[in-house]
């Protein structure tokens, strides 16, 4: 596999942190930081992914009320169970 350099400031903090946690799982700091890019460049595309499908979404027209979202809001942190509430056609 071909591969290349990236360099990065990063605080001195998480720099630290990163090497306990590649010290504690017996890996090199360069395969932490590799796994979390990984992870952090796959949740960014899903996101994105996600946006363009609520985007279609409301462009057909299915979206909460208002209301919907108000009155589920307000029973948040009740013993109730909370469904979200769901899309409609307008």
């Amino acid at each position: 596999m071909d591969t290349k350099v990236l360099t990065a400031h990063v605080p001195l903090q998480l720099a630290n942190k990163v090497d306990a946690l590649a010290a504690s799982i017996e890996r090199p700091r360069g395969w932490v930081v590799k796994e979390a890019l990984a992870a952090w460049v796959e949740q960014e595309e899903r996101r994105h992914e996600m946006t363009l499908e609520a985007l279609e979404s409301v462009d057909a027209g299915r979206t909460v009320p208002h209301e919907d979202v108000l009155a589920w809001a307000s029973r948040l942190g009740s013993k109730d169970i909370v469904s979200v509430p769901k899309a409609r056609k307008r």
